[in-house]
């Protein structure tokens, strides 16, 4: 079983992540003026604004879904919410020049923070068990056979 500090953070990675997207999709110029400056103002920004808030809110609420179910589950879900922060990163450390010198290390501390975060989170969390043995399936290791090699039951190669 995961302790269950990992299963909170996936929880309040979540939660943030939703709160991010509905906040996007409803103020967008909120969101986006830390990150691009006046150019936030403009139908433009706020269009992908909305577009990425709709990214945050399917990754929280599938996050908070698949906690439901376990954290095996779980799992991907926080692991792809960290690469679309490690992506946020890799754009804002290629734009790093023409953001606003006030917020740039801020946005970027904050999307390799949550990347980083992210990433650990899923590592921790309980991994998804191998399939389960049942009628027919050998409860050890599989042994691979092939064109001259069989398997016999000792699992021991003849």
């Amino acid at each position: 079983m995961t302790s269950p500090i990992p299963r909170r953070l996936a929880q309040l990675i979540a939660v943030g992540r939703i709160g991010i997207g509905c906040t996007a999709l409803v103020a967008p110029t909120l969101m986006t003026r830390p990150w691009i400056g006046d150019a936030a103002a403009s139908p433009d920004a706020r269009l992908l604004a909305r577009t990425m808030g709709g990214r945050d809110l399917a990754l929280g609420i599938g996050t908070l879904r698949a906690l439901g179910v376990d954290d095996a589950e779980a799992r991907p879900w926080v692991a792809l919410a960290g690469m679309a922060d490690a992506v946020d990163a890799t754009v804002t450390i290629a734009a790093f020049g023409r953001l606003p010198s006030l917020t740039r290390w801020a946005i970027l501390a904050s999307t390799v923070g949550a990347a980083v975060v992210s990433f650990r989170v899923a590592a921790a969390l309980e991994p998804a068990a191998g399939p389960p043995a049942g009628p027919g399936v050998p409860a050890g290791p599989v042994v691979p056979a092939g064109p001259g090699v069989s398997a016999v039951p000792d699992g021991t190669l003849a």
